[in-house]
Order: structure tokens, then sequence, then C-alpha cells
């Protein structure tokens, strides 16, 4: 069997929902969408299930399927509803949409429901990108409460830049989403995995941590005690000697400067692990310190054997995890841990501890 995997430590994901519930304070949507940022949305969602207090997904099939696995607690529709007849479903199954552009409110409107609905409001506070602007806000909230097919409103927004805690973004979406929702009834959920690490003026009744859950801290400097969820690794296969001036890949972008002992790697970008990773990548081979060498291929990637004379065949490397980074990788390659983790395909998933 090929010797590729992505280990899920399950124990790792329940101190960090419970880091950020206590962070927080009141109550956390574990945000589960993207197949649970690449670590199994219903594996996840069971191992939190004796004490998450709600999920958070993208769109409906997510919700259905955690619901369709067993799921009880409240589902929160990141998205909304896209047409009527998920709009029914949500009322069905008892799901939580929001709420953020005109057509959703008038859909809600004119359509017949099994059942009313708890939605939130999305306040565009700043970011831009979804939600309706202040000044809507309480024209909202008042045609979704007189259509009586709305039993509760609760209040959300999305920060832009709470990654950035030297940056006042942050501090005037709050300020501008208490001015928009002032005096309206409902509970409020600001806070994302960032602005539950750095903005403590954002704590209301519902958290939403996202990339914190799977131990990526968001925020630089990290230091907040979360643990690496995902352990990517694999083994090697073969080992070849390099003279002085050997080119090794394609491209040849890595000529060896001396005498080299290189491994082959059972990993390639079409398993998740970044083709634009640079020369000297840190990777760790048999618990030692080692260096990706040459471009990534599509199935395999080597790496520096030169200076570990015990590693060989069969030696475990650990591409990330606990002893590598995966913010460290994602800044190599220009880009955030949040798409290398959702990237991750193609190897054996091995859950470590129990679900529940």
């Amino acid at each position: 069997m090929r010797p590729a995997r992505a280990l899920i430590d399950l124990d790792a994901l329940r101190h960090n929902y419970r880091l950020a519930r206590q962070l927080h304070g009141g109550k956390a949507f574990a945000v589960v969408k993207a197949n649970a940022y690449g670590h199994g949305a219903i594996t996840c969602a069971r191992a939190l299930a004796a004490e998450a207090d709600g999920y958070a997904v993208a769109f409906l099939d997510e919700a259905l399927a955690l619901h369709a696995a067993g799921i009880k607690a409240p589902i929160l529709l990141l998205e909304g509803v896209f047409d009527t007849a998920e709009l029914v479903m949500a009322a069905r199954y008892g799901l939580w949409p929001v709420v953020h552009h005109a057509a959703q409110v008038e859909m809600i409107e004119k359509t017949p429901l099994p059942a009313p609905l708890r939605a939130w409001i999305k306040v565009n506070s700043g970011m831009n990108r979804a939600g309706f602007l202040p000044a809507a806000v309480r024209a909202v909230w008042k045609r979704l409460v007189v259509s009586g097919k709305v039993k509760d409103c609760g209040f959300m927004t999305h920060f832009a830049r709470a990654d950035e805690p030297d940056v006042a973004t942050t501090a005037e979406q709050i300020r501008v989403f208490d001015a928009a929702t002032r005096s309206l009834p409902g509970e409020r959920s600001l806070a994302n995995s960032g602005a539950i690490l750095a903005w403590p003026d954002a704590y209301r009744h519902w958290a939403r941590p996202g990339i914190m859950l799977y131990g990526a801290d968001p925020v630089p400097g990290g230091g907040h005690g979360l643990l690496p969820v995902m352990t990517l690794e694999s083994q090697v296969v073969a080992v070849r000697d390099l003279a002085a001036g050997d080119p090794l890949g394609y491209g040849a972008r890595f000529v060896a400067p001396r005498p080299m002992r290189v491994g082959l790697v059972a990993m390639g970008y079409a398993d998740g692990y970044p083709r634009a990773a640079p020369d000297h990548t840190p990777v760790v081979v048999g618990n030692q310190g080692a260096t990706l060498v040459g471009r990534v291929s599509m199935d395999m990637l080597t790496v520096d054997l030169t200076d570990l004379p015990e590693a060989g065949i069969g030696s475990v490397v650990e591409l990330w995890g606990g002893q590598v980074s995966v913010n460290d990788i994602a800044q190599s390659v220009g880009t955030i841990s949040y798409e290398l983790l959702c990237n991750v395909k193609r190897v054996d998933f091995v859950w470590l501890g129990d679900e529940a």
C-alpha cells in the first residue's frame, strides 16, 4: 500500500474547540465547511458531538450530510439558501440559514414553509463581500419578523482583517455592527478564529472558530496553545546518490552542489502538497530535520538525506504536522494554511482517537 497518509488527531481537535470556547465564552459554532477544512466533516463533527453547541457549514448539502450522519446540534448555513426548494428543506430540517441579500428576504416572504425559521441576518460592517449595509439592517429585520416565517433572528458579521491585531479595521467593523444592530433583539455572532484569538471586543453570544479548530494559528506569532490536527506524512521509497553538478527533477531546478544522497518520497501535488514549494523547504525524516530538494512532481518529491546516514527506504517523512508547521509551508509558497489543508486528497486518512 502506498504510504502517503493524513493522520487526524481527534483529541487535538477537541482541545482546540475547548480552547476557542474558553477564550470566547458563550457558545461556539464548530466550522466544518469544506469537509472540515480537509479533515473529514462527518468524523470531526461526531468527535465534537458531546460538546459542540452547533456547527457551521457553507451550504445545504454539507448540512444534510451532517444531519444524515446523526448530528443533532444546530447547523448554521453560512451562504444561506440558493432557491425556494433549499429554503423549504432548511425549514424542514431545522437548519439556521444566514440571510445576506435582498433576494433571500423576498424568498422567505413569498415561500410557504413547513416550519418557522431561525435566521441570521448578516451585516456588511466593512468587508464588502456579503451582507446588508448597516442602514438597511433594521428594515430587513422588520420584514422577516412581519413575514411570519421567522421565529427568531440573530445578527452576524464577518471580519476582513481579524488576523492582523495591529490594524484598526476590526475595531471599526465592531463599531459599525453594534451601531447597526443596537436595540434589535436576538443573539450576535462576530468572532471568527482571528477575532477569538486577538479581539476580545468581538466576543458576543456565539463564536465561529474555523481554522483554529484544526490547529493552524491565523494570528502572526501564534503561541495560543493550539494543537495541529493533521499530520501529512509518507515514507522514503527509494534512495539515489548524486555527484556534484548532477541535476535533479523537472526543469533541473536543483543542481547538487556536492556529492549527495537523496530520498524519493511518495507524495506529490496530486496529494495536496504544493508544487511551488522551494528547495530547502523543511521536512522531518525519522524525527530529524531535513529539506526538500528539486521540484515537487505529481506523485513524488525528493529530500536531502546526505547528513542523515541512518535514513533510508521506509523512513517516515513528515511534510507538516507537529514538527513542521503547516503555516510555515504555506508562507513559503505564498498561500495560507487553509488552502493547503483543504487541498489534501488521494492519501489514506487515518483518524486517531475516539469519535466521541
